[in-house]
């Protein structure tokens, strides 16, 4: 079924000349693409690109196309999806006309609404459950045979027009019926209008099915939003840094990776010590978590109004500029048509210096304008800058000063702990033990060494995990806090580069026109 238009040709590997090649072929043309073609196109400008016809073997090289919505990949030899994380705005996928024998390596297209599979080798209709999205799938001429595999459709909420013709899947006699049975927002099946009486007798065809299936969708869904409401409190507790902190996870994590503690729990008196000690490491934990949550709205808060001030000074500065090129062009609305109807020479040439000064004068204006903004969206980002760091080092030094204190608890609980087991090695020395130890604890009281060893295995294992549950906390919080700041002044830098090459261009432009204009010779 699938096209064989090259199989005398070399196969071919999307690379660099290939891609520069067609993005050229596809641009602009005439004055503008030739401009273009000498200046040198970012593919990071591309929205649209096709690679259709080009023996290509593998898709490869498109992660400069991270703006690209539209990609056509039809009628050529692709045995596999890939290399497509990067086009995260693709809208538009044409695939068709290649091998491919697997659906896979779209979950990255999110926003994908149209994609065309049609005439590959695929089997089943699987791992497209990213692509909520969906508007019209075309997976005709492929190897479908399974009417069953059509339900994994009905989680397409938006899919509207579906192509299935030329799967062995349609010559079941049911196959249409099922289809707008189970599919009942489709509109198109197969290049046709899926009429209201078709839909009539499918739905009650099958309606017992369907209800049945309706009610096991139903307790899924629930299930599925329980674990996504868990998963988006999970999510914010992250963001604030502090996740498993709100209970009695650190503390359980210390002791489910020691293999001492569960025998050392079998000593006299330990049970009353862990329950104590667990009690106050939950408490410093749990008052760590509140903690957290409340600084991480405080960042979120300061974060939020920095933003709001930035957008306002730039809102600000749009205004001052377009009203300075406002009142330039009403000054200058028939400038340009007066100094050529003059017909006296030297009259024209002053009129015009007069116009080339004003061009300068506006220059001057918008890129002081712009050098203001500079200066004071510095002023805003360095007090941002200051204002951030005093909050991450108050949440550190204050996390800091909570995890000393699961420290102490720590240390004061191996003290006691070690303790109760030289007592107990003197018990059983004298024989002098009531209580009955298991035989694998009893081997930790051979001599003093060997018991004194576990009870410090156990400690140390403890304060790793307190430890590195430190450094993981301030780990976050710097590196969020260093990219944040990275973040605004790259974005600041590209902002100011952008604008004083619009005002350039702008005034290029008027100069442009000043070039072009036909002063009479005296």
């Amino acid at each position: 079924m699938t096209s064989r238009l090259y199989d005398s040709i070399e196969p071919n590997v999307i690379d660099e000349d290939m891609l520069q090649k067609a993005v050229e072929e596809q641009g602009p043309k005439e004055e503008a693409g030739q401009l273009a073609k000498k200046e040198g196109i970012n593919f990071k400008d591309v929205k649209e690109l096709q690679l259709d016809f080009r023996n290509i073997l593998k898709i490869d090289n498109l992660w400069q196309f991270v703006n690209l919505t539209k990609l056509q990949l039809d009628n050529n030899i692709i045995e596999k999806i890939e290399a497509l994380d990067g086009l995260v705005h693709l809208v538009w996928l044409d695939l068709s006309f290649n091998n491919i024998e697997v659906i896979e390596g779209l979950e990255a297209l999110v926003k994908l609404q149209d994609l065309s599979l049609y005439n590959n080798r695929i089997s089943k209709i699987e791992n497209l459950d990213t692509l909520q999205e969906l508007q019209v799938f075309s997976i005709g001429n492929n190897n479908i045979t399974s009417l069953e595999n059509m339900i994994y459709l009905r989680k397409f909420k938006n899919l509207r027009t579906l192509n299935l013709t030329g799967n062995p899947v349609c010559e079941n006699e049911h196959y249409s019926m099922f289809i707008v049975a189970y599919l009942p927002d489709l509109v198109y099946l197969d290049f046709r209008l899926v009429d209201d009486n078709t839909r009539e007798v499918s739905l009650i065809k099958y309606q017992y099915a369907i209800e049945e299936m309706k009610q096991g969708e139903g307790v899924a869904l629930a299930k599925k939003e329980v674990e996504d409401a868990k998963q988006k409190e999970l999510d914010y507790h992250k963001s604030a840094y502090v996740e498993y902190l709100n209970g009695s996870f650190l503390y359980d994590s210390m002791y489910a990776e020691d293999p001492e503690a569960a025998k050392l729990a079998y000593l006299p008196g330990v049970k009353d010590l862990l329950e104590a000690y667990s009690t106050k490491f939950v408490a410093i934990c749990e008052a760590l978590f509140e903690y957290g949550l409340q600084q991480h709205e405080k960042r979120k808060a300061e974060v939020a109004l920095f933003y709001e001030c930035l957008n306002e000074a730039l809102t600000d500065n749009q205004e001052q500029g377009a009203k300075l090129m406002e009142a330039f062009e009403e000054r200058n609305l028939k400038a340009l048509d007066v100094i050529q109807s003059i017909s006296d020479i030297q009259i024209a040439e002053s009129k015009l210096a007069e116009y080339n000064e004003d061009i300068m004068k506006l220059s001057d204006m918008l890129m002081t304008l712009e050098m203001q903004l500079v200066d004071q969206l510095e002023e805003v980002i360095k007090d941002f800058e200051r204002n951030i760091s005093d909050l991450v080092s108050t949440f550190i030094e204050n996390e800091q000063g909570m995890m000393a204190q699961c420290r102490d608890l720590e240390n004061h609980h191996h003290e006691k702990l070690l303790e109760i087991a030289i007592n107990t090695l003197e018990k059983i020395v004298k024989s002098e033990l009531d209580e009955d130890i298991p035989d694998d604890v009893r081997m930790l009281f051979v001599d003093k060494d060997t018991i004194v060893n576990a009870v410090n295995a156990s400690h140390d294992i403890h304060l790793l995990k307190i430890d590195n549950r430190e450094d993981e906390i301030i780990t976050k919080a710097n590196g969020w806090a260093s990219t944040l700041i990275e973040k605004i002044h790259k974005n600041e830098a590209d902002r100011n580069r952008s604008r004083v090459l619009e005002i350039n261009q702008y005034i290029d432009h008027l100069h442009s026109e000043l070039d072009n204009l036909d002063i009479l010779e005296a």
